[in-house]
């Protein structure tokens, strides 16, 4: 659903929400709630996302999903406040508690002194809490916080830890159950002792199915926990019933057969099942857990009077100047400002070798210092740097869904229902055509279909994959801002590769001039005029001659796609392409169009400066091509892959730099605004079509494509546009993006077909369809095993990803 983008999302962080049925039921459930204004619940983040009209609406809407049956994580704590005086002050706290955001209940006890408040803890912490009572002249007594991600690890770890000593405990009392059920069942009170350890597995280890059953139930809404309820319920109560009234069967000439044992052990095998699956889930968000552990705790800040603190990095501001040393970790995004060193990005960028930083050069937060020591000062702390930038990017991507999910969605919302629905006409076809233990057959024949059945195997086929394909990419520098571009990008026919910036690298200098008749008077001129200019290409020029003096220009005009024109004492210069000059009628002289010709055919780029009538000067300016671009180049067209080159260059200079990395197709003197139309003719051919560039200019070429790409090095907005990113900007990158989609892509087919054919398999079998063939009865707590092994496989093949090359 889309948000309003004046509004902050707010992220409630969900536990027990072990499949996309389940993320179905809630994000229903939040839609029925007044005041909730957008809403979208991501699986692989464990989160739901909402805006809302009022705070009061974020305690509603955890409400609802506690009635649901999940949980969202809460901190729950008590804290000392100073500074109260009298009971008017306890509501003012109090009040300013309950406004801030991620505040689901406060309170504030003014004869205790205590402040016992519940809050997300994604979203504030008790520092902010601090923060908020200092503004009014209190309070809060606090110790040192650990991170919010820390806390929500420990919530993580603490369910794992719980859940392994319920399945322990859960195989420890079922063992004997099992050993009775088949060795001993006709020893003396064989049947009581089953009970007696049944019970406790069932009616305790066991009871989160029942309540979360019970609390589905009473929304007219059923999930797994409802299937295991209902088949383990059936099978403990049938048991119960044939333990204490064995005559009722006795009568009709039928041994009264117990369950008790099916029950545990199906309860035994699921539990085990939740505790595998926890852990798989677990590893499917490293990359997010490594990109965390890259920040740093504490930084040393160099104060006013020159002497080193100690700080932590919450209280890092925009200009505090840093000491990094050697082996260091870099805390914030900043500029060098004295010192030198190597520092190794490849965290960041997935490129293994350190790069020297020296003054005036950009550090990021997450990198690491080599041998050298410097100083620099900080630009972007907090959420602003680049690493928090990607951790958000990341999670954002991992939480969004696939275009093959919509079709899942759509099967695992009626799914339950339906096996319900066959486990009914399952027991009623026992009934008829069955022998004279009929009832008892259909009985177990319902329980299996209901035990056997999983929902979760769909519901994590497709996050899982895009999870662990999403956090492959980010290791490896590729960021993917969503599941649907991964998903796109395997069907890649056609690429379309900006010059400046993606094949080279995006650093241009002047190699040549030629003045006419030798004569550079108006130099001044010139550079004044590439001073006014945006044009990457001026930058270049005016750092050749960063040692002549500019003139006071009037009348300046830049002209997108040509050049530009000023003028000086009463006389129109122009600096810009062969176009312009062509536009304005102005005279090129033969010395200068000759060398001209001979530089284009070196692969360089031609600027023009003129006056009103003849061309003045003209100059060479090279841009290096990347070192990967031709290897990279040919990477892509063993894939099967069409390259096109669009650049603003003469035909000459294109042509030149086409043969040298070994691109057939290229369209030279390309206005921006053509590159958009471009695209749109390819894709009219049916092809689906990449663009990858890294300028403004590139921007509606890249909205308009099937697949955006951007080189990390380039402009903001051309990032903001594109799906994807390289943050190192080597196009060696783009294949491995296109391997990786095709290897998440059949990842998600596996656990697909794994899923549907499970069920599809299984439900029959359980059903009993294979009895009047040759007798085969599936038992229920073989189906248990089953279904529990269902959904660590598909998470389990999702992580094999990790290891694909």
């Amino acid at each position: 659903m889309a948000t309003d983008k004046n509004k902050d999302i707010i992220y409630l962080p969900l536990e027990n929400v072990d499949s996309e049925h389940c993320a179905l039921i809630i994000d229903k459930k939040l839609a029925q709630i007044k005041g909730v204004e957008t809403h979208k619940v991501e699986l692989n983040n464990r989160r739901a996302a909402i805006t809302v009209n009022n705070v009061e609406v974020v305690t509603e809407a955890i409400k609802t999903i506690k009635v649901l049956g999940y949980d969202v994580t809460t901190v729950k704590k008590t804290f000392p406040i100073l500074g109260m005086s009298c009971a008017s002050c306890s509501n003012s706290a109090q009040t300013i508690i309950q406004s801030q955001k991620g505040v689901v209940n406060a309170e504030v006890n003014f004869a205790t002194g205590n402040l016992m408040v519940e809050y997300l803890p994604n979203i504030t912490d008790a520092a902010k809490l601090q923060k908020a009572l200092q503004s009014i002249g209190y309070n809060l007594l606090i110790e040192n916080e650990t991170l919010q991600q820390e806390t929500l690890e420990a919530i993580h770890e603490q369910k794992i830890k719980t859940l392994k000593n319920k399945t322990i405990w859960a195989a420890t009392l079922s063992l004997p159950v099992v050993i009775y059920g088949m060795f001993f069942m006709n020893a003396p009170f064989a049947n009581e002792i089953m009970w007696a350890f049944s019970t406790p597995v069932v009616l305790w280890l066991g009871r989160n199915f029942f309540i979360n059953a019970w609390k589905q139930a009473k929304h007219r809404s059923a999930n797994m926990d409802t299937l295991v309820a209902l088949s383990t319920g059936i099978a403990y109560t049938f048991s119960i019933f044939n333990m204490l009234f064995p005559e009722f069967w006795h009568t009709k000439g039928l041994h009264a057969h117990v369950y008790f044992e099916a029950a545990a052990v199906i309860i035994t095998f699921i539990l085990l099942g939740k505790l595998l699956e926890e852990r798989a889930k677990g590893n499917t968000s490293t990359a997010i857990k490594k990109l965390m552990s890259l920040q740093s705790k504490t930084v040393i800040v160099i104060q006013a009077d020159g002497t080193e603190k100690t700080t932590i990095i919450e209280e890092v501001t925009i200009g505090d100047t840093i000491l990094v040393k050697p082996g260091d970790k870099i805390a914030v995004d900043g500029i060098v400002v004295s010192g030198n060193s190597y520092v190794d990005e490849s965290m960041l960028s997935g490129e293994p070798v350190p790069i020297i930083k020296k003054e005036n050069e950009k550090v990021f937060a997450g990198t690491i210092n080599q041998k050298g020591s410097f100083q620099f000062k900080a630009v972007k702390v907090g959420k602003e740097t680049m690493l928090a930038h990607i951790i958000k990017m990341v999670q954002d991507a991992q939480g969004s869904k696939a275009p093959v999910q919509k079709l899942v969605d759509k099967i695992a919302g009626i799914f339950v229902h339906t096996v319900i629905g066959i486990a009914i006409i399952a027991f009623i076809f026992w009934v008829i055509l069955g022998d004279e233990n009929a009832a008892v057959q259909g009985l177990l024949a319902a329980i299996t279909v209901l035990v056997i059945a999983c929902p979760c195997a769909l519901g994590l086929a497709t996050p899982t994959a895009i999870m662990v394909g999403i956090g492959k990419g980010a290791e490896k520098g590729i960021l993917i801002k969503d599941a649907e571009s991964l998903e796109l990008a395997k069907k890649i026919d056609a690429i379309i590769l900006d010059k400046t910036g993606t094949i080279t690298e995006g650093k241009p200098e002047v190699t040549n001039i030629q003045w006419l008749n030798n004569n550079d008077n108006t130099r001044g001129i010139l550079v004044s005029i590439e001073k006014q200019s945006e044009h990457p290409l001026a930058e270049a020029v005016v750092k050749h001659f960063d040692d002549t003096q500019v003139v006071q220009l009037v009348n300046f005009n830049s002209i997108t796609g040509y050049g530009a024109k000023a003028v000086f004492n009463n006389e129109t210069y122009f600096v810009g392409n062969k176009k312009l000059l062509k536009e304005y009628n102005i005279a090129v002289p033969d010395e200068l169009q000759q060398q001209a010709e001979k530089w284009s055919k070196q692969a360089k780029i031609i600027i023009w400066f003129s006056d009103s009538k003849q061309a003045l000067a003209v100059l060479a300016i090279s841009d290096k091509i990347k070192n990967t671009s031709a290897q990279a180049i040919k990477e892509i067209q063993k894939m099967g892959i069409d390259l096109y080159m669009l650049t603003g260059d003469n035909e000459a200079t294109a042509k030149a730099i086409a043969n040298q990395i070994g691109i057939k197709h290229y369209k030279a003197e390309v206005l921006p605004q053509h590159k958009a139309d471009f695209v749109k003719e390819l894709q009219k051919q049916g092809k689906i079509v990449a663009m990858i560039g890294d300028g403004i200019n590139d921007s509606a070429a890249l909205a308009t494509s099937d697949v955006s790409i951007a080189m990390g090095k380039g402009s903001d907005i051309a990032i903001e546009v594109a799906k994807i990113t390289i943050i190192s900007s080597d196009l060696s990158k783009i294949s491995q993006t296109i391997k990786l989609s095709k290897q998440t892509v059949s990842t998600i087919q596996q656990n697909l077909f794994w899923a549907f054919i499970y069920n599809l398999i299984g439900i029959p079998i359980a059903a009993g369809v294979l009895y009047p063939i040759n007798g085969f009865l599936l038992n229920p707590m073989i189906a248990g095993a089953a279904m529990a092994l269902s959904s660590v496989s598909v998470v389990s093949n999702s992580l094999r990803l990790k290891w694909k090359r």
